[in-house]
């Protein structure tokens, strides 16, 4: 069991904002019905002593991070549920008042297994999980933070920096340049600007498509004509006339125009996307968590690259995986699952027999 060694919370600097508010819009209303966090664990080899790491990582993580607010407020507010309806929800920075829930632990187990690539017990990661806090009522409204964070040392062996968001905070892109900013400043002491690569769609597309069958021909038999869902999320910044920055960190704008680059079906329909979504409640789906354009392991925090990554929410969800950019290959993709052991045998028979083939 992980040792807690300090419990904190970083503001952002003096000199930042003294207050901000972003009101959601009409695309985070669907996330609002999924408070459970979006959960992400990034294993680092770097193996450096218990009193090396409280004197000089730990501390150089918090001032780092206190910096790296000061350009993303809305990661230290709060998510605010007004009781009266007629009021919008939004996220909620308050200097002096709105800061990240940073944990310190330490654990002493085998740092080899957790980032290797065979079937593991997800249940051991949760170990390396932050804690967000539970929702507070006020008078006129509730409140829940949106992130927490946990730093857990392996001593002379890794970290693990572990990330627990509500998915209204912001999209995977946001994430992940948030992730990638407050890395470089822990190590180059200084602001980093960050273009995201292209991905390759066509791996995705071969990727998914080929997991999926897996993934259906391992779970229980139904009749060849029962529909079988695919969801996944898109990043349609650029596509947005007039478009919006790539780096444009809260939600897109609730005035978002119907001609898109001359393709109006991007958002089509989009006012029935929630009925729409709770409609395919039960029904046979696969959604994606993750994309091959978001490379989280390049995030430094001057430990050199993360040896592993793993999004834990996906865990306990029936029909999820999780998809990033491959460490170690050029062009290719890692892909993470969580079945029922019997289920996990099956899938990795017939996906390893598919293989074969190519």
């Amino acid at each position: 069991m992980a040792t807690i060694l300090e419990k904190c919370r970083v503001p952002a600097p003096s000199g930042a904002a003294a207050e901000l508010s972003v009101p959601l819009t009409f695309h985070d209303i669907p996330w609002l019905h999924f408070l459970h966090p979006i959960r992400r664990l990034l294993f680092y080899d770097y193996p450096c002593s218990k009193p090396h790491f409280l004197e000089t990582v730990a501390p150089k993580l918090k001032e780092s991070l206190s910096f790296t607010l000061g350009h993303y407020l809305p990661v230290a507010g709060d998510l605010i549920f007004p009781l009266n309806s007629e009021k919008k929800a939004e996220i909620r920075y308050v200097a002096g008042d709105s800061a990240v829930s940073l944990t310190i632990a330490e654990f002493d187990s085998d740092f080899d297994d957790l980032i290797g690539n065979h079937a593991r017990d997800a249940d051991q990661f949760y170990e390396f999980v932050p804690q967000i806090d539970p929702v507070k009522d006020e008078s006129e409204y509730q409140r829940v933070p949106v992130m927490a964070l946990k730093v857990t040392l392996f001593p002379g062996r890794g970290i693990c920096v572990g990330l627990a968001n509500l998915h209204c905070l912001g999209d995977a892109s946001s994430l992940v340049r948030f992730i990638q900013a407050w890395a470089s400043i822990n190590k180059l002491g200084g602001d980093e600007e960050f273009l995201t690569k292209q991905g390759q769609v066509s791996s995705f597309v071969v990727t998914v498509s080929y997991v999926w069958t897996c993934l259906v021909k391992s779970g229980e038999q139904v009749d060849d004509d029962v529909l079988e869902y695919f969801i996944f999320t898109a990043n349609i910044r650029a596509r947005i006339d007039p478009q919006v920055p790539a780096n444009y960190f809260e939600a897109i704008s609730d005035e978002i125009k119907n001609r898109v680059n001359k393709k109006d079906e991007v958002l089509k329909g989009a006012e029935n996307w929630l009925s729409q979504i709770k409609e395919m409640t039960g029904i046979r789906s696969l959604g994606v968590s993750g994309s091959p354009k978001f490379d989280l392991s390049t995030a430094d925090f001057g430990w050199g690259r993360a040896r592993k990554l793993e999004v834990v929410s996906i865990d306990g969800e029936k029909h999820s995986i999780s998809l990033c950019k491959s460490r170690d290959s050029e062009g290719g993709l890692e892909v993470g699952i969580s079945l029922p052991a019997a289920q996990m045998e099956a899938f990795a028979a017939i996906f390893d027999n598919g293989i074969r083939f190519l």
